[in-house]
């Protein structure tokens, strides 16, 4: 039997949590970086990209790549991979319906998205999913100075929706750190379609 414990807030990542937008991405990215010279494969991504912002990631797969890629070059075509993310989620809109249901159930919390991604590449999605006024924060990527490992995207979201106590859903390495680096509960999973039934578990356990 837990012991009672009411949290104030939940705090979504949004790549893999809220949205199946990983394959997305990667697809997004091999796209954009093919004419650079860089082949990105599935493995490849999911162990360096997940859960790191897109500089960061972009850095490594140069260090990475057979043939040496100058960062400036590959980290040129971001606007061109934002471009063909944002057409992949027109064509395959990336919340199920149980997600979007789980988010509006959630009202008694103070809800926030905390994520590596920018801005532009999530905002317009949860708007037209209908959920973007459920939340009370978005921290994007250009909100902090340190990303995830790092505590400071948990701890802004936490100060802009003024609370203590939050349940943190992430499931990367990187993200699972930062929100347990902000003194916060973490709830790792696997995927979005796992989110639901995770996330009502863990709140009737604790309320």
């Amino acid at each position: 039997m837990c012991e009672a414990k009411l949290y104030e807030a939940i705090f979504f990542d949004f790549d893999g949590v809220l949205a199946d937008s990983e394959p997305v991405h990667f697809e997004s990215w091999r796209e954009a970086l093919q004419p650079v010279g860089i082949q990105l494969d599935w493995t490849t991504f999911a162990k360096y990209c997940i859960g790191v912002p897109d500089r960061d990631a972009v850095e490594l797969l140069c260090r990475l790549n057979p043939k040496p890629i100058d960062v400036e070059v590959a980290w040129a075509q971001r606007d061109r991979k934002a471009d063909l993310f944002a057409a992949h989620m027109l064509r395959f809109p990336p919340f199920s319906d149980e997600v979007i249901e789980l988010v509006k159930s959630l009202s008694a919390y103070k809800l926030a998205v905390v994520t590596a991604s920018s801005r532009q590449d999530i905002e317009p999605l949860l708007e037209r999913a209908g959920i973007r006024s459920c939340f009370a924060a978005l921290v994007c990527r250009d909100d902090v100075t340190r990303n995830k490992p790092a505590p400071d995207p948990y701890l802004l979201a936490a100060r802009l929706v003024a609370v203590s106590q939050a349940l943190v859903v992430e499931d990367s390495e990187p993200g699972a750190a930062s929100g347990a680096a902000a003194g916060f509960d973490v709830l790792r999973v696997l995927s979005p379609t796992a989110v639901p039934r995770m996330v009502r578990e863990r709140l009737g356990n604790f309320r």
